[in-house]
């Protein structure tokens, strides 16, 4: 049998200026750390205990996010950006699975900008605090461009994954 699976998540990131004029828009395909890997393969095929919610966080730091990264690591490790509002890391509101994928398109997640600051990228996480270290860390994803972010912009974020047979 010579079939194989690839599954991936794809990230949108647009910035918003306080005018409301869109100036950076890019699609980027991310990184599933091992611990998010450990984690999809524990859930579909050893009953490990599935998250219910997941949260996107952003990081400030110049950081390329590797194989090893783990939420644990992650807040210090990318310095992890805790200025925009809401007041915790912003929640990945997926739709329905639909042709194997899943996304948060109906409701992209947003953090509006309370300080200025150059944003690098950023993960998807189970623990919702900003600046938590613990829960999973299932996605980890650099910008190709740094996301230059001034008071009172938006960055606003869709992640959605896919799981294709080759």
């Amino acid at each position: 049998m010579n079939s194989k699976a690839e599954f991936g998540f794809t990230w949108i990131a647009e910035v918003v200026a306080p005018d409301g004029t869109v100036s950076q828009r890019e699609v980027l395909h991310n990184l599933i750390p091992d611990e998010g890997v450990a984690h999809m393969m524990g859930v579909t095929f050893k009953q490990s205990a599935q998250v219910a919610t997941w949260y996107i966080a952003l990081y400030e730091g110049n950081y390329t996010p590797t194989n090893d990264i783990t939420a644990a690591q992650f807040p210090a490790l990318a310095t992890e950006c805790t200025t925009y509002t809401p007041t915790s890391r912003v929640e990945w509101v997926e739709g329905s699975v639909v042709g194997g994928s899943v996304d948060n398109s109906a409701a992209k997640a947003e953090f509006t900008f309370t300080a200025a600051k150059t944003v690098y990228g950023g993960v998807l996480t189970s623990a919702s605090a900003k600046g938590a270290t613990t829960g999973l860390l299932i996605s980890a994803v650099r910008f190709a461009s740094p996301k230059v972010l001034e008071v009172g912009a938006v960055l606003r974020v869709v992640a959605g994954n896919a799981l294709v047979s080759a």
